[in-house]
């Protein structure tokens, strides 16, 4: 299936590797030209060289801290220098700690609601008169399934990412007569370093081991098992094509059929 994507420029925040990287491969193998970003230069030039491998027109690595909003300004500035423009933008981001509601502390809160919120809202600003005015564009959050179902240790994660839903749900009405798209790609349990970061955290606290954690997971989700990253990338694609022209405001899940919720 052509998904429409050959030429279109993507900027996949976050994309050196976990679930950016999958969403950057699969948009590279349609013949996109793709800009990643992220904080280590190193990591950044020796993906582009392999999104190059996999099929992008062009391909280029910006580094970036999500944690500045005027770095996210230089980001946008710069990744339309390099590409001449942005058409698909993905929202993506390093999630935080793990806590319960009542463990949440005010400085985290105040820390990671730049990261999650400030930051994407604030590039999400600086390119979008861009597409509207040229009457295409596509931007995809890489959310989580606590945005519709809270997850119980991820509650710094549930509280800030239903800002970034909330706002999305209202941008996207604004601009959908514009040929802009605006949806979440809402992960499962995806084995990446995130999923395996907080399996270690849960094995030190309860002393089970990361093997048994890992396996109870997996007995959770109806599909049997954990995800994989390149089991996620490629519904990034295809919101990101002209396939995706018509879904926006919407919140796609990749998580093996554990969300049971029907809305």
């Amino acid at each position: 299936m052509d998904l429409g994507l050959k030429g279109k420029r993507a900027l996949v925040m976050g994309g050196s590797k976990g679930l950016g990287r999958s969403v950057a491969d699969a948009i590279a193998a349609e013949g996109a030209i793709v800009t990643v970003s992220g904080r280590e230069q190193a990591s950044l030039d020796k993906v582009a060289a392999e999104l190059k491998a996999l099929g992008a027109q062009a391909a280029y690595g910006i580094q970036a801290d999500v944690s500045s909003g005027a770095e996210m300004d230089k980001l946008a500035d710069a990744a339309v220098a390099a590409m001449g423009g942005v058409d698909i933008l993905v929202l993506n981001h390093g999630g935080p700690p793990v806590c319960t509601a009542s463990q949440m502390k005010e400085e985290d809160l105040v820390k990671w609601f730049q990261n999650i919120v400030l930051s994407p809202i604030r590039i999400t600003n600086r390119l979008m008169p861009a597409m509207r005015t040229q009457k295409w564009g596509r931007v995809i959050v890489v959310g989580s399934t606590g945005m519709q179902h809270p997850i119980p240790t991820l509650a710094l994660s549930n509280t800030l990412r239903a800002s970034i839903w909330g706002w999305l749900k209202t941008l996207a009405a604004e601009v959908a007569a514009d040929g802009v798209t605006m949806n979440v790609l809402a992960p499962g349990s995806i084995l990446t370093d995130r999923i395996t970061t907080n399996t270690a955290i849960r094995a030190k606290q309860t002393g089970v081991s990361e093997d048994e954690i890992l396996a109870q997971t997996a007995k959770e989700i109806p599909a049997g098992r954990i995800g994989m990253p390149a089991e996620y990338g490629p519904m990034g694609a295809f919101l990101a094509g002209e396939t995706g022209a018509y879904i926006t405001a919407s919140m796609i899940r990749v998580d093996g059929g554990r969300v049971r919720s029907m809305l």
